[in-house]
């Protein structure tokens, strides 16, 4: 695959993140840690294959690193700072999710509580939380398996 090829593929992963709900320039920046050959990139180093600015890089960093995603790393000698994707990123992230699958869960019961039991809304709002109740119960042993089988 040529590295045009490569980057072509990186973009239409970004365009798919981007679909899933991902910032744009967050899924372009995550399509930059998963594509790269470098161990490590810097802001700098994101903008330029972009072709963006840096300062619209410093917002996706940020949002990658607040989910667990990427990790800021030393580096001696070095003026500017370096990130990598981490080694349990996906792992990491759907855990954070939980996050959203406790709001989620509170939305229904918010919802439940100002409808009456005989209501469809009411019925659709329990199967809601009764969903995202099971899916909180489920992560931890979800998780367990994978570093499992992950070592």
């Amino acid at each position: 695959m040529s590295e045009r090829e490569r980057w072509e593929a990186a973009e239409r992963l970004a365009l798919v993140l981007t679909e899933g709900g991902l910032q744009r320039m967050s899924a372009r920046a995550l399509a930059v840690f998963l594509f790269t050959g470098a161990e490590t990139v810097t802001m700098g180093d994101i903008a330029d294959r972009l072709g963006v600015s840096a300062g619209s890089v410093s917002g996706a960093v940020k949002a990658l690193l607040s989910t667990g995603l990427i990790e800021r790393l030393p580096a001696p000698g070095s003026r500017r700072e370096h990130y990598r994707l981490r080694d349990d990123a996906w792992p990491t992230l759907f855990s954070t999710q939980n996050t959203v699958v406790h709001t989620m869960l509170e939305a229904a019961e918010t919802g439940i509580a100002t409808t009456s039991p005989g209501d469809p809304a009411h019925v659709r709002l329990a199967r809601m939380r009764d969903f995202y109740q099971f899916l909180l119960g489920e992560l931890p042993g979800l998780l367990h398996r994978w570093q499992q089988r992950n070592g």
